[in-house]
Order: structure tokens, then C-alpha cells, then sequence
């Protein structure tokens, strides 16, 4: 295959025909039922869900974004402080503040690109409530049973940002299921997607059932235009809940075939001293395959140079971190080193369900010639 013809996008969303049929017969009996809003898709889904993580609760909700939101209002972040990782999306602060709580950043551990033990304690104050600990890439911190046992000498919460992270393991236990609660996200670039939408796990009925009234304007009873408390909108529909029950069956399958992706990138670039692959110690989902580039390395160059050989190296995780967003000039206070060198010098390799063997070797291929 000559260059030209080859384009490898950094992600590709696959639906096998036997899932697009299906997700149509379900939302078919949608339109059919009158049955748009919550219903036994939505419902189905969540009660999966919990199953599929070991959590007693799940609760769907509109997007990633929106469970971070609703669990830290649900956690009356309101006035206080949470430590935030400065390597997230911006998602994860703006549940904070929108909730009415400061996001104090944390700088980032290069080893997981999540945060460390060492770094959680350091930050930790006396205005400190909670922690909330982000699986980059699917990578769960070997740190982070450590994380939790310091949060709970001091009192403080901890919330895990698994939007990267579905089948997610470390020791065995399922990301979400550290601390008092995880939030997914179903966006439509995730390994398993509903177009949009999010999910709370948790094993805490209050705040469970404390989620499910605000995401329904805070009304105890769907049906009853009765608040009790300053909720919003953050409903998911019956489309999404079709499509989340079926891609939550394909899941591990997906999670496989990323797999056999990633070992076949780890096993060619281990003799190559420019590439440091940033590697879990326990089940990723390869959202990301993460690879550090060697210091001195341009990396738009590099990267511009790999989409001409039609290899799409976009997607970082995160190119910019959060003390480095416009949003945030003049509100972040301190220095991150860390996450300044590993979100400027690294890059992602494509990875997704579907791709095939041959790309992969392309990919390395394409990335060592390159070097």
C-alpha cells in the first residue's frame, strides 16, 4: 500500500452491523412506545453498568462533564476546597466550580501521568475536602489503594475521573470502586460511546439517589413538578441508553482487541532509546497509547511529519494542561514542572477497535523511520 493511500486516524468509531441492528430494533420500540426520555433502555444500562464495576449504584446523566458536576454538588463541595490534577480535561475543574467549590491543581507524576501519593499528601490543606484522582489514558496508579488510605486518615473524600477508564483494573478492582465514587464519560471518542453521555458509580445510596434528583431538577418524584432541591437537565435519553446497553456488552471485546494493539507497539519500541512508552501495572482500557518523546525532539514537527506519511498523532492527553488554559490566567498560583514537560513532549499513537495488525507496524514503523 503506497503512503498516500494509507490514512490511520488517531481513533475510528466502529459499530459492527449485528450492534447497529440492534441499537435500531431498540430505539425502533422507542418510537413506537412513546417511550423517549428515561426508560427501560436508560434504565437497563445503568443496572448494567453497576454490575459490570462492582458498584451497588450507577446513574446515567447527560455527559462526563455533568457526573463530575453532579457528584460534587452532591458532595457540597460548595465553599471548600478539592484538589484537582493540572493533567485533566477541563471538565474536571469546571464540576468543581460550577458546584460552587475552588479546584486547587496538583502537578502530575510522569511515571501514570495521574498524581502521586507523595503529591496528594503535599497539597492537601486545612480547607481541603475531597480528592479527585484521573485515570489518564485508562491507566489506574498503582498509587492510588495509597491515595485512598491517606484520604481517609485526613477525612477527606476521593472521586475518581474515569472517563478514560472503562474495564479498568488495578489489583484486580475495577476503576470507580477506590473511593467514594467514579464518573464516567460516554462521549462519542471513548472506548465505548453513546454519542454523549456520563455515568456516577457508587456504592453510597445517598449519593446515588442524590444524583438521580438533581440530574431531574431536583424533583424526588420524575413525575411531579416538585423540587427540593437547585437541580438542572442532566437527563440521558432513551437513544443513548439503546447504544450504551449494547457497546456495554462489546466492552471487554473491545478492550482485547486494544490490547493485542498496544502489546504489538510495546514490543517494537522497547529497543528504541527516543520512545518511552507510558505503561500500566494493572487492565487499561487503551484509551491511549502514551508514548514520551525524548527531550530536544520537535514534537509538532514530528508530528506534522507523521500526518504526511498519513499518521494522525493527535489527542494528546492533554496537550495543555489546566494551569496553562486562558480560562485560568491569573487564578492558578505555583509551578508544575512535571506536567510542563510530560504534556509538551508526548504523544499519542493510534489506537481503536478495529484497527488492524498492519496499520499498528505502520504506525511504528512510520514513528522510528521518523526518528
Amino acid at each position: 500500500m503506497t503512503t498516500s493511500a494509507r490514512k490511520i486516524p488517531p481513533v475510528k468509531i466502529v459499530f459492527p452491523e449485528r450492534d447497529r441492528h440492534e441499537i435500531g430494533r431498540r430505539i425502533d420500540r422507542c418510537l413506537a412506545t412513546g417511550q423517549v426520555g428515561i426508560g427501560e433502555n436508560v434504565t437497563e444500562f445503568e443496572r448494567n453498568f453497576a454490575d459490570y464495576t462492582g458498584t451497588r449504584f450507577a446513574v446515567a446523566v447527560s455527559n462526563g462533564g455533568t457526573a463530575i458536576e453532579a457528584l460534587m454538588s452532591a458532595l457540597g463541595v460548595e465553599g471548600r476546597e478539592v484538589l484537582v490534577p493540572t493533567n485533566t480535561a477541563f471538565a474536571t475543574a469546571v464540576g468543581v466550580i460550577r458546584a460552587g467549590g475552588s479546584a486547587k491543581l496538583m502537578d502530575t507524576d510522569p511515571a501514570t501521568f495521574s498524581v502521586s501519593v507523595e503529591t496528594v499528601q503535599h497539597s492537601a490543606g486545612e480547607k481541603t475536602v475531597g480528592v479527585i484522582v484521573v485515570h489518564i489514558g485508562g491507566i489506574v496508579t498503582p498509587e492510588i489503594a495509597a491515595i485512598r488510605k491517606f484520604c481517609d486518615s485526613k477525612g477527606l473524600w476521593l472521586v475518581e475521573d474515569c472517563a478514560h477508564a472503562h474495564g479498568s483494573e488495578y489489583a484486580g478492582q475495577r476503576a470507580g470502586t477506590f473511593g467514594v465514587a467514579g464518573a464516567y464519560s460516554f462521549f462519542a471518542t471513548k472506548v465505548m460511546t453513546t454519542g454523549e453521555g456520563g455515568m456516577v458509580v457508587t456504592d453510597d445510596e445517598s449519593i446515588a439517589k442524590k444524583v438521580a434528583r438533581l440530574r431531574d431538577y431536583g424533583k424526588p418524584d420524575p413525575w411531579v413538578t416538585y423540587s427540593t432541591e437547585l437541580g438542572t437537565n442532566w437527563r440521558l435519553n432513551e437513544w443513548a441508553g439503546a447504544i450504551g446497553v449494547v457497546q456495554l456488552r462489546r466492552l471487554d471485546e473491545m478492550i482485547t482487541w486494544r490490547e493485542k494493539i498496544a502489546s504489538d507497539y510495546t514490543r517494537v519500541l522497547e529497543g528504541i532509546q527516543e520512545l518511552r512508552p507510558v505503561l500500566p501495572t494493572g487492565r487499561c482500557s487503551w484509551y491511549k497509547y502514551i508514548v514520551l518523546l525524548q527531550k530536544g525532539v520537535d514534537r509538532e514537527r514530528f508530528r506534522t511529519a507523521a500526518k504526511e506519511k498519513g499518521v494522525s498523532l493527535s489527542g494528546g492527553v492533554y496537550d495543555t494542561p489546566l494551569h496553562r488554559q486562558p480560562v485560568f490566567d491569573g487564578a492558578v498560583s505555583g509551578s508544575f514542572p512535571d506536567a510542563d514537560d510530560v504534556c509538551s513532549r508526548h504523544i499519542c499513537l493510534p489506537i481503536y477497535y478495529g484497527m488492524t495488525g498492519e496499520e499498528a507496524e505502520y504506525v511504528v514503523e512510520t514513528v522510528k523511520a521518523l526518528l
